[in-house]
């Protein structure tokens, strides 16, 4: 449960909240929750009682949030995140065969997590490690929820914000181009000459929500169909330089002014975990 301010809020209610919150309408949002309309609409109403606020603003057609609104959305959304990764972290303790989640962006680290995983392999204390292989943000969000114990994440990238961390490796970044392409004759290239390609467009990545921001670039939800995209021709990439060597087909080019990447390990904050607080050590001796 989480404390209000004048009674205690349920995550129940919490729940009903974002759903309506996030589709703006009672009826969809009931239908998410496979509720009937009445009883959701009721406890919106109890839960603005509770709080002393008005959450939405109502009228016979829309529904908007409010400030005090808002700010309820963002932070239950927190702690209903973290209700479910202390559900899911404690099943997982309480298994018959103990072992780690670890999450990371496919083809991200490659050489770094082949050489963690082996030296911790030898340590006599190693649990059994899960790799999970993941689409860009979403290893951060794997941990965030529980499904994970630990990630490998990427300044300035993914957001470390809440976790506690230690730096592995920090490297520059490149542009991906087309085979052959005319850039790829210079020693180095600009962001502002990156970003003059207006043929090959840097590409959009989803939200946490799922949603596109806007602009030019193609969706993209992986480095695969990234890599076909800029094949292609359709599309140009910042990445960092350690991917170079999976990008044999594509031209390559140092930028300079990029900003720089940085690996970490990442798990929750004031674990007590020793298969974790071993993990991070052997990463941290590499």
């Amino acid at each position: 449960m989480v404390r209000g301010y004048d009674d205690t809020v349920e995550t129940r209610e919490l729940r009903y909240f974002v759903a309506v919150a996030e589709e703006l309408h009672f009826g969809r949002a009931a239908q998410r929750l496979s509720m009937a309309q009445p009883p959701l609409s009721r406890a919106v109403q109890q839960l603005e009682r509770r709080l002393g606020a008005v959450l939405l603003h109502r009228t016979s057609r829309t529904i908007a949030l409010t400030e005090a609104g808002s700010v309820l959305l963002r932070e239950a959304r927190i702690a209903l995140e973290a209700v479910e990764a202390a559900e899911r972290r404690t099943r997982r303790a309480a298994a018959d065969r103990p072992g780690l989640v670890l999450a990371t962006k496919a083809g991200a680290s490659s050489e770094l997590l082949s050489k963690l995983l082996d030296a911790y392999a030898a340590d006599p204390r190693a649990v059994a490690v899960e790799v999970m292989l993941c689409g860009p943000g979403q290893p951060e969000g794997l941990l965030r929820n529980g499904s994970a114990d630990v990630a490998l994440l990427q300044r300035p990238y993914d957001t470390t914000a809440g976790f506690d961390t230690e730096d592995l490796h920090t490297e520059q970044q490149v542009v991906v181009l087309p085979a052959g392409h005319p850039l790829g004759d210079r020693p180095h290239v600009s962001m502002a000459e990156v970003h003059a390609l207006t043929d090959l467009p840097l590409p959009r990545w989803p939200r946490r929500d799922g949603s596109y921001p806007d602009g030019p670039g193609p969706q993209v939800r992986d480095h695969t169909q990234l890599t076909q995209l800029i094949r292609l021709g359709r599309a140009c990439a910042i990445m960092p330089e350690s991917l170079r060597a999976q990008l044999r087909d594509h031209t390559i080019v140092p930028v300079p002014d990029a900003p720089a990447v940085t690996t970490v390990i990442a798990w929750p904050p004031d674990s007590r975990s020793k298969p974790i607080a071993d993990l991070v050590r052997t990463a941290t001796s590499l």
